[in-house]
């Protein structure tokens, strides 16, 4: 029998976030692109929508309300290559922040998500056929 992980709670999941993307914002390649996408004011809005992205993800609840193709569809300069660093950046975190199994289920999670949105750049408007 497999024990289920004890659900992540949400000050686990604004940590998760909030040091996720301050490695994001600091790394050379995928900083400027969020910050193009994001501004310098967006930050506070964008990142508790993450929360309420990664709550729904973790718990099923956050309330979030949207399309994540969508808006990635609409980022300039993001290409499939980019989830590399994305996703070790983020894998970092979750080893940083959870024990072994919660970070697997995390990372897990992330790259499922991670392949959804990079087959979807491949049909944002104006992609090259």
């Amino acid at each position: 029998m497999t024990l289920q992980p004890a659900p992540f709670t949400d000050a686990e999941i604004d940590a998760l976030v909030e040091t996720f993307y301050a490695k994001v914002q600091q790394h050379h390649r995928l900083g400027p692109i969020f910050q193009k996408a994001v501004g310098d004011d967006g930050w506070p809005e964008h990142l508790a929508t993450l929360k309420r992205f990664w709550a729904g993800v973790l718990r099923g609840d956050g309330g979030y309300k949207g399309s994540p193709m969508a808006v990635h569809q609409r980022v300039e300069g993001l290409t499939e290559g980019l989830f590399t660093p994305w996703l070790g950046l983020f894998h970092l975190t979750c080893a940083e922040l959870f024990d072994a199994p919660r970070a697997a289920l995390v990372g897990a999670k992330a790259e499922r998500i991670a392949h959804t949105l990079k087959r979807g750049l491949a049909f944002r408007p104006g992609a090259a056929a």
